[in-house]
C-alpha cells in the first residue's frame, strides 16, 4: 500500500511541475500559447510538447 501512495504522490508532484513549467513558459513568451494552439499553430504545439517532456525528465531524475 505504501508503494501505491508514493506513486500517486509522485504523479501529483510531476503533474504540478508540468503545469507550473507551462505557465512559466507562457508567462515569459510575448505571445499567448493558448491562442496559438487554438489557431492550430503546429510549431507552438511542438514547443509545448518539448516543455512537458523536458520538465518530466527533470522531475523523473529528481525523484530517483
Amino acid at each position: 500500500m505504501e508503494g501505491i501512495i508514493s506513486s500517486i504522490l509522485y504523479f501529483l508532484i510531476g503533474l504540478a511541475a508540468c503545469v507550473l513549467g507551462y505557465k512559466i513558459f507562457d508567462w515569459i513568451t510575448p505571445f499567448d500559447l493558448n491562442k496559438e494552439i487554438d489557431d492550430h499553430n503546429m510549431a507552438a504545439g511542438i514547443v509545448i510538447a518539448g516543455i512537458f517532456i523536458a520538465v518530466a525528465i527533470v522531475v523523473s531524475a529528481a525523484m530517483i
